[in-house]
């Protein structure tokens, strides 16, 4: 029995896959923000997860992921940052696999997707009324370009957001002392907490475990709450995670 191609086309589409890539630093953060996210979007997504603290690209679960992927396949990230910890890697990679045919979809930086970049090159090529080997060449070298240029930059603020949260935090912590506030707890005379709801978001707001970058150390003196209740609300919190 013969296919059209049109009805080839259908069953590869149906074939193609969706993978969610996430990564933490360090294993004992927590990645379920970034599942979250990638499956609020995307609830059929295959979720590949693992923690690596290396700059470069070998880590195992995407080492394993890459010799999985087929042309038409999705890989879907929470950030670039996720895809490398380095801007040149990331660039390297990102044009590998697009050149495999593997879709690549950043839900904080939807303006590097494969897509967009695929379709300017499309608009343009459509645009000049031909597809001579010598301007496509041109055309192609010209959107690379531009394409990892904008990838850099993804980085670069992927970066800074992570930098300033730590501006933020010294200057709250500065800010809190300058004001008379106890910055940590005096053997004796614990502190009183602050009403449990608003401790234990403060907790997913900065903690390293879950969305933030700091200590547990650096929580307690920040939010200013008795070190034996910042761990009890921290495990509740872990428990009613999904």
């Amino acid at each position: 029995m013969r296919y059209s191609d049109e009805e080839a086309k259908k069953a590869l589409i149906q074939l193609s896959k969706i993978y969610g890539y996430c990564r933490i630093s360090r294993a004992q953060q927590s990645i379920d923000r970034q599942i979250r996210n990638i499956k609020g979007q995307y609830p059929n997504a295959i979720i590949v997860q693992e923690a690596y603290t290396g700059t470069k690209m070998d880590r195992p679960e995407w080492m394993k992921l890459l010799k999985t992927l087929s042309s038409g396949d999705t890989i879907v990230f929470d950030s670039v940052s996720r895809m490398s910890r380095n801007a040149d890697e990331g660039i390297e990679t990102y044009f590998e696999l697009y050149e495999k045919g593997i879709h690549l979809i950043f839900l904080k930086e939807h303006y590097i997707d494969t897509s967009v970049y695929a379709e300017n090159l499309k608009d343009k090529i459509e645009l000049q009324g031909t597809d001579e080997d010598e301007i496509f060449k041109g055309l192609n070298n010209y959107f690379r370009r531009l394409a990892a240029r904008q990838i850099r930059i993804a980085f670069e603020m992927a970066q800074k957001e992570v930098d300033d949260l730590h501006i933020r935090t010294k200057e709250g912590l500065e800010t809190a002392r300058l004001n008379g506030k106890q910055i940590g707890g005096v053997k004796g005379k614990p502190r009183i907490p602050k009403m449990k709801a608003h401790a234990k978001e403060e907790i997913v707001r900065l903690s390293k475990n879950f969305e933030g970058t700091l200590s547990d150390g650096e929580c307690i003196k920040l939010i200013g709450i008795h070190r034996n209740t910042y761990y009890k609300y921290k495990k509740e919190l872990r428990l009613s995670s999904p």
